[in-house]
């Protein structure tokens, strides 16, 4: 049972994972350039660091938040960490990065880059307050900060959902309803992920705890 989440996380993310192995492939075999990924060919650079850092931080994502393979492995959770805060950043600026030099694709408008961009700066800042709360060794934020940002970078699991129901329900999406639908994947997983650290504050509160503020020597 306690399989069940990192199973989840990974499910979340094949996806997202799938697409971007495939423009990797493209690049990589030098594919025919289209109007779908001529953006892609412009701009390499940012798109091969984007799609591996992303797929770094989603699987390493998947096990630094379960609780008995944390316990377990100590000195591996700090080393995997310090990985995947990097790659998150690197994902996350990355994806800035396209989204403001290279021209938005077909269906998307400046609502929705205003969300990337939005969202990937709130991704950043998630990691470097979580990076910046484990050298004060406080753990609680700590996670609390990891939690949030690692729900943002697993958006483009969730958006594909949203992009589905979308187009069930309505037909195909305009711009603004892209915009909306890829809008509302980030918010379903911050909304998921605020429910997580409330619930471990409570937790934390009947076991006689100190709320937010718990420190601990044993992470360096």
């Amino acid at each position: 049972m306690r399989w069940i989440a990192p199973a989840g996380l990974l499910a979340l993310s094949v996806v997202p994972l799938v697409a971007g192995a495939i423009r990797v492939t493209e690049l990589a075999a030098g594919a025919p350039v289209t109007a779908d990924n001529a953006r892609f060919f412009a701009m390499p650079v940012p798109v091969l660091l984007h799609i591996p850092a992303s797929l770094v931080f989603c699987v390493l994502g998947t096990f630094q938040f379960q609780a008995r393979f944390r316990a377990g492995r100590p000195g591996w959770h700090r080393a995997a960490g310090r990985v995947l805060v990097a790659c998150g950043l690197v994902a996350a600026l990355s994806g800035v990065w396209l989204t403001l030099f290279s021209d938005l694709p077909a269906g998307d408008g400046t609502l929705l880059a205003a969300f990337r961009l939005l969202f990937g700066t709130a991704m950043a800042a998630c990691l470097l307050l979580g990076l910046a709360a484990i050298r004060r060794r406080d753990v609680a934020r700590h996670r609390a900060w990891m939690t949030r940002g690692y729900a943002i970078g697993l958006g483009a699991g969730t958006q594909a959902f949203t992009l589905a129901f979308g187009l069930a329900a309505f037909g195909p999406p305009g711009e603004l309803g892209r915009a909306l639908l890829v809008g509302a994947g980030w918010v379903i997983n911050l909304a998921v992920a605020e429910w997580v650290v409330r619930r471990a504050r409570r937790v934390r509160g009947g076991r006689g705890g100190r709320g937010g503020q718990v420190r601990t020597r044993s992470v360096s």
